[in-house]
């Protein structure tokens, strides 16, 4: 028997946050929800956390199931890297893929694709942050339809910047509030389009914020002294707008339907930008390249320079190249000639950077690519953890390290990331990981790193290495990162009030809706029903824990 389901997905919603604001009164329709039904927290990966949980949500399976980790791309039999973007859902389609039987309405999920095995009405590509996907829907005519209706989003594409710009931030606070107004709009339209067996979409307007408004909002961050004014939260104004708006919606849900409010990840102080897009890879330099360095460099436990708040003009990159370190005395004495703004066209002429390509906004990658062949371990691209791939022999077009070497490599490496320490002076690597069991272990699912670096989820600015000295200060990419939690609120027919739940994971989630729809859950799905069929994964405020 069919029973409807609407799912409202906001992206990068913080459990943490949301406990926090519905305790002190702020946000209203969320702790309505908890009491109308059931809460709890959900789990991501501790790996690939942040480019793989909408991957993870829409098919049901994990990224060693679908073989995708990043929509940055390591082409094995060359030193190339491509933005392959989101998944193309060939192999596991979205798990909404219901034919003929379900009405499906889906609006504007990130990284999605428009299925044909559908019957309703897909849309996608319209607001959503890092949609990954292009701007279309099933019919043709209904996006520009609602384009005409209600407009574009106005921060569409639009909601990346530097942080510490008092025009961009001003810029992405009121585009990104007439978003969630237009959001809303078209949401209250659509469901009127029903009576929809699933109506599923995502409010993206808190994932840029939580990256670029951060340091506003918590006491705690490195930059709050720096940069916060006092009585003043523009990220809790976010949660507040899109409280109100859930709270909209909520009331238009039919009644004999279940109401779905999830997150896949959530937000935190950013600890992974520096050390996985910059500072690893200089550690790889220098580990390969002993008593050289491109950035910034000084003995390990020197006294430690102030921490980089980001204030100057120009951009985080432009900043950031300041910091580069040039090895040859005479384009070292050209760089200090030139002013800084200029150094990106200086270095492009004179050949110290690789040409422009998907990795330009990342240096880690951008700086350090045209010495991955004569490297013996080099880091990859990353979003989140860190990332290396050993030079291997016989694996890459110039490797470097023997197969009989292999083991001690990558041994020696994690001796030395454990040894690194952050401006603290405590250890900055929680865990080191092996993706595989032998050197000759090849697979087209496989990832493409030796050894994923988990770090610490702390922030920091440098590292201090004994083997190869300090790297750093670098200034702050962008002050929130995500952690690997999300947060589920449900209510319905079939879930007891005032219940919670406990231990949910994000793979879950598909086959969750599936069963409340009353909707075969296909074999290939990871997850498992978290609302209606395990009594394990529910207790009663009674026994809340």
């Amino acid at each position: 028997m069919h029973q409807p389901v609407v799912a409202i997905g906001l992206d990068a919603a913080d459990p943490v946050l949301i406990d926090r604001w519905m305790a002190q009164g702020h946000l209203p329709a969320l702790a309505r929800l908890r009491a109308q039904g059931i809460a709890g927290r959900l789990q991501n990966l501790d790996c690939f956390k942040n480019e793989t949980p909408w991957t993870t949500f829409l098919t049901g399976c994990l990224p060693e199931t679908t073989g995708h980790y990043s929509p940055i791309k390591f082409y094995e039999g060359s030193y190339e890297v491509d933005d392959t973007s989101a998944y193309d859902f060939r192999e596991y389609p979205p798990f909404y893929a219901l034919g003929e039987d379900y009405r499906v309405a889906v609006f504007d999920v990130p990284q999605s694709v428009v299925v044909s095995d559908l019957k309703g009405l897909q849309m996608l590509g319209w607001g959503a942050h890092s949609a990954q996907t292009p701007s279309r829907s099933d019919p043709e005519g209904l996006f520009a339809e609602l384009v005409r209706r209600y407009g574009d989003h106005p921060a569409y594409r639009r909601d990346y910047g530097d942080w510490f710009d008092p025009f961009y931030q001003e810029r992405l606070q009121r585009t990104l509030e007439e978003g969630i107004r237009r959001r809303t709009a078209i949401c209250s339209d659509l469901l009127q389009r029903g009576p929809w067996d699933l109506f599923l979409t995502a409010f993206s307007e808190l994932h840029a914020p939580g990256h670029d408004l951060f340091h506003l909002s918590q006491p705690d961050h490195p930059l709050y002294g720096l940069t916060a004014t006092a009585g003043s939260d523009p990220l809790l104004q976010f949660y507040k707008t899109v409280d109100r708006a859930v709270g909209e919606l909520a009331e238009q849900v039919p009644t004999d339907a279940h109401l779905v409010v999830f997150s896949v990840n959530g937000t935190c102080s950013n600890y992974e930008d520096l050390p996985s897009m910059i500072l690893l890879a200089e550690f790889c330099y220098r580990f390969s390249f002993p008593g050289q360095w491109l950035l910034t460099s000084a003995p390990a436990g020197a006294r430690t320079e102030p921490m980089i708040p980001n204030v100057a003009h120009g951009s985080w990159s432009l900043q950031v190249r300041k910091l580069r370190h040039e090895p040859d005395a005479i384009r070292r004495q050209l760089r200090r000639a030139v002013p800084g703004r200029f150094h990106h066209h200086l270095d492009r002429m004179l050949g110290t950077l690789p040409g422009s390509g998907p990795t330009d906004w990342q240096p880690g990658a951008d700086w350090y690519r045209s010495f991955w062949p004569t490297m013996r371990a080099f880091a990859l691209p990353s979003l989140s953890e860190g990332y290396i791939r050993i030079n291997l022999e016989g694996r890459e077009p110039a490797g470097i390290v023997s197969m009989a070497d292999y083991e001690a490599t990558c041994e020696e490496l994690s001796e030395k990331l454990y040894r690194l320490k952050d401006r603290d002076g405590k250890p900055h690597v929680q865990r080191v990981i092996r993706t595989r069991h032998r050197p000759d272990q090849r697979g087209a699912k496989l990832f493409e790193a030796d050894l994923i670096v988990i770090w610490q989820d702390r922030p920091t600015d440098l590292l201090d290495s004994p083997d190869c000295g300090r790297i750093g200060p670098v200034p702050y990419r962008r002050p929130g990162g995500h952690r690997p939690q999300g947060v589920l609120f449900a209510r319905g027919p079939r879930i007891a009030p005032g219940s919670y739940l406990m231990g949910g994971h994000v793979v879950d989630l598909a086959p969750t809706l599936l069963d409340l729809m009353g909707a075969p859950i296909p074999e290939h799905l990871e997850g498992r029903p978290l609302l209606t069929g395990s009594a394990a994964a529910l207790c009663h405020p009674k026994e809340w824990p």
